[in-house]
């Protein structure tokens, strides 16, 4: 069997879907296909670990488009389909079941996959993922005979999903490796911050612990044994240790890259017309020193699909976009502009006890990235000091009376 499209997008995620959009936004006519793993069609992945997994949301209000939409657009949407490997000569895909599909241009947007444990009873039944909407579905089902939960991984998602089943009653401990959490993206007074709200929920935080092994009781996780012996009881583990590329058919093919897969600044790859976007994308950017970097974030996939689309009708515009992220726990929000990866000094804007405060982020007196808690105002005027590379006092940082938008406009004066 073998089926022919313009355009082939490898990936249902916010980066794939918004490429298919963007390219009929940019006017392309030619056909569009997208070929994904997944079951459904492309839906928002940040409510997986908050509103879905708390039951404030139903599917149908995370789905990123209507699926009139994909009809309407013509976009063939070719879905629980799996690409296994990569032909750049003749131009073409072949699927898990033998399907090959021909491309003029290829479009990578496979994310990621979860890291699992190594170690023994890692693959029990009661421990999960919250990567697809199948995991949280899977975890979900689970959840009325659960009173204790461990989540593995002090992260982003780790922590969100500590906070949504603390909210619905449950028992939750969260262990860490490092010395605190959030240790790779923030400095640590947000990462203090944010272990001393989960204890004041009633979460066990516990740092620089190791995992020897899950317990396993009929089958199913029972505990979770720490190298010290310690063994923390529970019903459910949740796993959040970071996600590994989904590249490997296009290294098989011999594109370039070791931690992802490499691309320009118009997100293409080493191989013809292969363009690869979103988390699996390994890219040079300017907001984190030049350095070559992989940013798991909504904002990267979309603006990395806009400049793709934009390659491929012939108004190439490359790559510039200032990162930010976001991350909702409890009543907390917190919004992130620049990368703070680097950073050689910080500077705090208000009192973290009142729960509104952020964390400026300098290297070499410049600023480089803000950590916004429950300060959106900060959030909004603190991008124009990352895309400036303003460099103002640290005093007047550190006034939180004082707008940035103020210290924006003298650094530009």
């Amino acid at each position: 069997m073998h089926e022919n499209y313009e355009i082939l997008i490898v990936g249902g995620g916010h980066g794939g879907a918004q490429a298919a959009a963007a390219l009929r936004q940019n006017k392309f006519t030619g056909s569009i296909a997208i070929v994904s793993e997944e079951p459904d069609l492309p839906y928002e992945r940040p409510p997986l670990s908050k509103e879905y997994l708390a039951r404030e949301k139903e599917f149908e209000r995370i789905l990123l488009r209507p699926a009139k939409f994909w009809i309407e657009k013509e976009i063939v949407m070719m879905l629980s389909r799996r690409v296994v490997s990569v032909d750049p000569n003749p131009r073409r895909v072949t699927t898990e079941n033998g399907t090959e599909i021909g491309y003029r241009a290829l479009i990578w947007a496979t994310g990621g996959t979860p890291r699992q444990l190594i170690c023994s009873g890692h693959n029990l039944s009661g421990v999960h993922a919250v990567r697809t909407r199948g995991d949280v579905d899977r975890l979900m089902s689970e959840l009325e005979n659960v009173t204790r939960a461990v989540v593995i991984g002090g992260g982003y998602i780790g922590l969100e999903a500590a906070a949504v089943l603390t909210k619905l009653g449950k028992h939750v401990a969260v262990l860490e490796a490092a010395p605190r959490v959030l240790a790779r993206v923030a400095g640590e007074p947000l990462s203090r911050f944010f272990e001393a709200e989960h204890r004041a929920h009633g979460v066990d935080v516990r740092l620089g612990v190791t995992v020897e092994c899950i317990e396993e009781r009929d089958g199913a996780a029972c505990g979770v044994r720490l190298a010290d012996g310690d063994i923390i009881d529970c019903e459910m583990v949740i796993v959040g240790i970071g996600i590994t590329p989904a590249v490997a058919p296009l290294i098989a093919a011999g594109a370039a890259g070791e931690n992802g897969v490499d691309v320009d600044e118009h997100c293409r790859t080493s191989l013809p017309d292969i363009y690869a976007i979103g988390d699996c994308a390994a890219h040079y950017n300017s907001y984190a020193d030049g350095a070559r970097v992989r940013l798991e974030s909504v904002q990267n996939a979309n603006d990395q699909a806009t400049t793709v689309a934009k390659a491929i009708t012939g108004t190439p515009l490359p790559y510039r976009a200032v990162p930010w992220f976001w991350s909702n726990q409890y009543d907390l929000k917190l919004q992130t502009v620049g990368i703070s990866t680097g950073h050689d000094a910080t500077v705090l804007r208000g009192d973290p006890a009142t729960r509104a405060f952020s964390v400026v982020y300098l290297k070499r007196g410049k600023v480089i990235a803000l950590d916004c808690v429950n300060t959106v105002r900060d959030y909004v005027q603190g991008r124009a000091l990352v895309t400036n590379g303003a460099a103002p006092p640290k005093d007047r940082l550190a006034d939180s009376s004082m707008p940035l938008k103020d210290l924006a406009a003298a650094v530009a004066d």
